[in-house]
């Protein structure tokens, strides 16, 4: 059995870029302003298949923190998937192997589906620290550090992540993962990770999406 690295929460993003560049076929966009990886077939499709089922049987729609007054800001559909599931559990154990990243400081694994028209606006994954809900979601596990996102399938149109502070478009491929730190290098929320889940033209798009916090998650 592989030994998973134990190289924390990624407060300290070092050791996790080194991780990530050191797996077979990651590719980093050459950037400054953030540390964006992509890597294709993290995994196969009969595992993406069988997250799907389990997606399509949990989802629900989607909500943000923060409510902004718009409300197609975010229209996709959202599932926690099972922690005890063994389809999940091989996922987790893939991800902790790749990343380098604490499972223990990670959020539960969640599914989301997007049909056509579909979108998710342009937002960051952190917390903002102004926010009015950064207590409610913050004070037991901190930040989000990192997240790591893999799309399982090819949607017929649309459905790309768009990174516009680096002027990258990330297309949708069975398997893909796509992972970036989410924290400057002072340790300070980077706007630069503002990203837009596209509007999904025709067929419907399926991404799972793992969150890591600074503390254990509780």
């Amino acid at each position: 059995m592989d030994t998973i690295p134990s190289l924390g929460s990624g407060l300290n993003a070092g050791p996790i870029v080194a991780q990530l560049l050191a797996q077979p076929g990651v590719q980093k966009v050459p950037s400054a302003k953030l540390d964006l990886f992509i890597a294709r077939d993290f995994i196969g499709a009969g595992l993406c298949e069988a997250l799907i089922e389990r997606i399509d049987a949990v989802r629900r729609p989607s909500t943000i923190a923060d409510p902004n007054g718009d409300s197609a800001f975010r229209t996709s559909e959202t599932g926690d998937l099972f922690a005890g599931d063994p389809v999940v559990q091989a996922v987790e154990r893939r991800l902790a192997l790749f990343t380098g990243l604490d499972p223990a400081h990670g959020e539960p694994l969640q599914g989301q589906r997007y049909a056509v028209g579909q979108e998710f606006k342009g937002h960051t994954d952190y917390f903002e620290p102004q926010g009015a809900d950064y207590a409610r979601y913050c004070a037991v596990a901190g930040n989000r550090t990192w997240t790591v996102m893999v799309y399982l399938n090819v949607p017929e149109a649309g459905g790309a992540t768009r990174f516009k502070a680096v002027d990258k478009i990330v297309q949708p491929e069975i398997g893909k993962l796509v992972a970036w730190n989410n924290r400057r290098p002072d340790g300070t929320p980077n706007p630069a990770t503002l990203h837009q889940g596209m509007k999904v033209r025709s067929g419907v798009k399926y991404v799972i999406t793992k969150w890591y916090r600074e503390l254990p998650w509780a």
